[in-house]
């Protein structure tokens, strides 16, 4: 028999296995000072493009000011207690009818972090006897909700409508025998590829097949559509969407998210979410303070149209110069390049320690041996100047490392 402590040091897990090396600089990384364009890293100035701050809303005067008078009335402990025993207001309500009208459902529930709540949706959406079928790049906190099924799950090649369809029928034959029900899952926008999820072609295939659709819009919220209602309003199709998900992290720089649907449903979720049911309610500071951000998406587009103007200028301007941003249509800006994990690193450290130039840098296994990606986050925050700036910046790393400059035997040291 062995020791699971054992077990564990001899298998640190893909990204694990790296953590002496990436710990503190590829990986938990510090970024110090006021939340903008340009931060601290290491005692360095910094440009970095990391945050997922779309709308600059993260140290917005008008929300600090809120942020700052609600927590000074309210404290973080109140309300204690679940929603359901102790922990409810009528600002908690408030914060939900204003979501559901503005994201066009019956009604909507709070979420205390977004990843839990999805995860628990969706155990509490289905049965043993149901079916279901979702993207095959799914976020983690779906692929962590399937886990909870105890039914049949099926997996559909990325945006790919034939193998959703041919899925689909392989469903309804499962369901047929089960007497269950199909739900799909799928993004409105896909956070590492940049690219939205075909909303309008999967609701038409309803015509087809019998199911419910559940869209994780956690980077489409607040960002995508005329209005920011997520990339259900982009594709004109939102009313196709029976299950909504969204999250305050991201365009609203807060924590966390909520679910819209039909009245019944959201009335079933709130009774049944595990995770909601059994968790201390959201403090009232992150609720008002989320109200103040919902009220800037409606009443502000102009820095939703910032955003767009840096996440356009910057991706026209990479594109122009070559590089390969794969099938972005979002604001979401993924740089692709050919090279190694070591070479990865020696780049990452020459962007950062010479240019002054911070993003994220993603490997294998989360993209494919062989390739690297530079993940790039524009936000409100930033300027055309620094739009420019990385543009010239990545076309002489690109150079080096066609060169083979950031060639080594192992990743590099820190």
């Amino acid at each position: 028999m062995a020791d699971l402590f054992e077990k564990i040091k001899e298998n640190r897990g893909p990204l694990g296995k790296w953590a002496k090396e990436a710990h503190g600089y590829f990986a938990f990384p510090k970024l110090e000072g006021e939340i903008s364009n340009r931060m601290i890293f290491r005692g360095k100035e910094v440009l970095q493009w990391s945050l997922n701050n779309y709308l600059g809303l993260a140290n917005h005067p008008e929300v600090r000011k809120v942020d700052e008078e609600a927590s000074k009335e309210w404290g973080l402990a109140y309300p204690m207690g679940a929603r359901m025993m102790s922990g409810n207001t009528a600002y908690h309500e408030k914060l939900e009818a204003e979501l559901a009208e503005f994201v066009s459902k019956e009604a909507s529930v709070l979420l205390n972090f977004g990843y839990q709540g999805m995860l628990s949706a969706i155990d509490a959406l289905v049965d043993r006897n149901d079916v279901i079928v979702y993207d095959a790049e799914s976020h983690a906190c779906i692929l962590d909700g399937l886990r909870l099924h105890l039914g049949k799950r099926l997996v559909y090649q990325h945006n790919d409508m034939e193998s959703l369809e041919k899925m689909l029928y392989k469903a309804q034959k499962i369901a047929d025998k089960t007497n269950g029900a199909i739900l799909v899952i799928t993004e409105g926008v896909f956070g590492m590829s940049g690219n939205e999820g075909n909303l309008k072609d999967i609701i038409a295939l309803k015509e087809k097949v019998q199911f419910r659709l559940f869209v994780d819009d956690a980077h489409g919220f607040g960002t995508m559509g005329a209005t920011g209602a997520g990339t259900g309003e982009k594709q004109g199709c939102q009313d196709g969407v029976d299950v909504y998900f969204g999250t305050f992290a991201k365009a609203m720089a807060s924590i966390g998210g909520f679910i819209a649907s039909t009245e019944d449903i959201v009335d079933y979720l709130s009774y049944n979410m595990r995770s909601q049911v059994y968790a201390k309610s959201l403090p009232m500071p992150l609720v008002i303070g989320n109200l103040k951000r919902l009220d800037m998406l409606r009443k502000s587009p102009e820095i939703r149209e910032k955003l767009w103007t840096i996440a356009s200028g910057l991706q026209k301007g990479l594109k122009d110069a070559g590089f390969n941003l794969g099938s972005s249509t979002t604001q979401v800006t993924p740089v692709i390049l050919d090279g190694s994990i070591p070479e990865a690193t020696n780049l990452t450290v020459d962007l950062r320690e010479n240019y002054g130039l911070f993003c994220s840098i993603v490997i294998y296994p989360i993209v494919p041996k062989g390739m690297i990606m530079l993940r790039l986050i524009p936000t409100a925050m930033h300027t055309l100047e620094d739009v420019q700036y990385t543009i010239d910046t990545f076309k002489i790393v690109q150079d080096k490392l066609k060169k083979g400059e950031y060639e080594a035997e192992s990743v590099a040291a820190i």
